[in-house]
């Protein structure tokens, strides 16, 4: 269902809670996923039941560009505003300025998962009690952790650097060699880019795709390039001596990568 106005208004907003009037229904108490910008108009509501019976509004919002601010210059941007990321396998990403974000930890979840699949095994197929325990076999609850982990983690990148570069990654080639593939949809690879882009407008950054081929060959020092099979997870460059984790070479790379896409390599 959707609302345009008139036919709905926030009431209450104050914290995480709020109430939202509807027309013909009246008066229903939410609580936010992520906070509305105070800068932005709220157009529409689109009301939508999940399969668990779970309801959940979203906002479609207008904002003025002049309350945008500015991206920088491009020729404002170096190593210090800057940053490439690689999302890896060992950790969710490696910055080319050294941080690592781990992996959200979602091993109890997915136990939870498998206790109710389990429990959905033992039910009478069609009867009403195997329809209840398929609702809780759903995903839904992981999917919406790993994203909202993922909005904060994107916000954080937008907020802390003047550009981000990123690999445009061949999903199904990661999954597909992945040892840790379940996680890996989870994470939504794909989403990583959606995200960041975005909200690179909002915050004033500029994100920048570059081509993947070979950055996990090249020493980003020398640019000597060295085969490693997945499993080796430290580079050391045989011409240069270069010796760094395989995930930061990748993420230098890719900054080194983004500068020269913009003009500035």
């Amino acid at each position: 269902m959707i609302f345009s106005e008139p036919g709905f208004e926030l009431k209450n907003t104050s914290g995480r809670h709020a109430i939202l009037w509807l027309s013909k229904i009246g008066d229903i108490k939410i609580r936010y996923h992520r906070e509305i910008p105070d800068e932005a108009d709220i157009k529409e509501a689109t009301i939508k039941k999940e399969t668990t019976g779970d309801w959940f509004v979203s906002f479609r919002l207008e904002t003025e560009d002049d309350s945008l601010p500015e991206k920088p210059d491009v020729d404002s941007l170096d190593a210090s505003n800057s940053v490439g990321i690689d999302p890896g396998i060992l950790n969710h990403l490696r910055t080319s300025d050294g941080k690592t974000v781990d992996w959200l930890d979602l091993e109890d979840e997915y136990e939870r998962l498998r206790r109710e699949k389990r429990a959905l095994s033992r039910k009478e197929k069609g009867s009403n009690n195997y329809e209840k325990q398929q609702v809780a076999t759903g995903k839904r609850h992981i999917r919406q952790k790993m994203l909202d982990y993922q909005h904060k983690l994107k916000t954080w990148l937008v907020r802390e650097y003047d550009a981000v570069f990123v690999e445009d990654l061949n999903v199904k080639g990661m999954l597909e060699q992945s040892h840790n593939a379940c996680n890996k949809q989870d994470t939504a690879w794909r989403q990583l880019i959606i995200l960041l882009e975005y909200k690179a407008d909002p915050y004033g950054c500029h994100v920048v795709q570059v081509e993947s081929e070979g950055t996990m060959k090249e020493c980003a020092c020398c640019g000597v390039e060295t085969a490693k099979p997945i499993w080796v997870r430290e580079h050391s460059c045989p011409s240069c001596g270069f010796e760094t984790d395989r995930s930061t070479n990748v993420s230098r790379n890719v900054l080194q990568r983004g500068f020269s896409e913009l003009g500035l390599g």
